[in-house]
């Protein structure tokens, strides 16, 4: 069978330095792409900055005869984002490939979180995801191509102690795909959002050393650099991928329960429905908001 290849592509990759984004870089690289191996080179907790592990990576690439330029500008601030993709137009000319994956972690109870501890993750991983995508848009929408993965974790999809600001900065990058896959269509710029069970810098604050040794940032890179592949035609998918696993998750709606509001409405009809309406058996993914709208509409003529 054909190898997937990306000749003649140029991919950013944000938080590149290290664990999954490195992988992600290597494995375009080994496929013919030019990359762009952004980080900022600080610690986990998004403190510091160098920039050794952006350049110790790109220089990999380069001695593996592959093409890449370090980058070490944060994602965090709108300047940031424009100084990555101007650093991709600089030396390849152009971006058709975004990996939004920069990312730090500020673990605390909710009680113990403080504003900067909210503030700084939802500036790296929200709003450094809107930044860099910003200034790539125009130029993907410009070649009509363009492919962008997006970085969420189970943490955003199901919870977990002590990262409510991580929960909250995950769960809203898969907003931003579900709008951005709508306003890219017509452009050919597909979206996808990957939810990787990965063993790096940040996990290993939060698992044990011998699963973080079984699940390595290589086996979720295959399906990422898919995604970013000509061949991909999905848009607005959630992947979940580990050790080997790969699966799909979805936000559903369920069927419901209709109530004549002409009558009116009380709690106790809420109360003494409630099952029904918590069921889900028969529940069903819409593609956007306006489908939703469509069913209730249905539902109510």
């Amino acid at each position: 069978m054909a190898e997937v290849r990306f000749d003649g592509r140029v991919a950013i990759v944000t938080g590149a330095g290290g664990g999954l984004g490195r992988t992600h870089a290597l494995l375009l690289a080994s496929r013919g792409a030019k990359v762009v191996v952004n980080d900022l080179g600080g610690a986990f907790d998004g403190t510091g900055a160098g920039t050794t592990m952006a350049e110790k990576v790109a220089e990999e690439i380069r001695s593996a005869g592959g093409e890449a330029v370090p980058n070490y500008d944060g994602v965090d601030t709108w300047q940031g984002g424009q100084a990555i993709v101007k650093t991709a137009l600089d030396a390849f000319g152009k971006v058709d490939i975004l990996i939004n994956n920069a990312g730090i972690l500020r673990d605390k109870s909710f009680m113990k979180m403080d504003e900067e501890d909210i503030d700084k993750v939802l500036s790296v991983h929200l709003k450094g995801a809107f930044n860099v995508t910003k200034a790539a848009f125009p130029v993907m929408r410009e070649n009509n191509y363009g492919r962008i993965v997006m970085t969420t974790s189970a943490t955003g999809l199901y919870g977990n102690f002590g990262q409510a600001n991580y929960g909250a900065a995950k769960l809203g990058l898969v907003g931003f795909m579900n709008t951005l896959k709508i306003e890219g269509a017509r452009y050919n710029i597909l979206v996808n959002t990957i939810a990787p069970i990965a063993g790096t810098r940040m996990t290993a604050t939060v698992m044990p050393p011998d699963m973080v040794d079984k699940l390595k940032p290589d086996y979720v890179s295959p399906i990422v650099a898919y995604m970013c592949s000509e061949e991909c035609t999905d848009s607005g998918i959630v992947f979940v991928a580990g050790a080997g696993y790969f699966s799909r998750a979805v936000m559903v709606e369920g069927p419901g329960i209709t109530l004549d509001a002409k009558k009116g409405i009380s709690i106790e009809d809420i109360r003494d429905r409630l099952e029904d309406i918590k069921k889900l058996e028969g529940a069903q993914p819409f593609n956007q908001s306006n489908e939703e709208i469509a069913r209730l509409s249905a539902a109510l003529a």
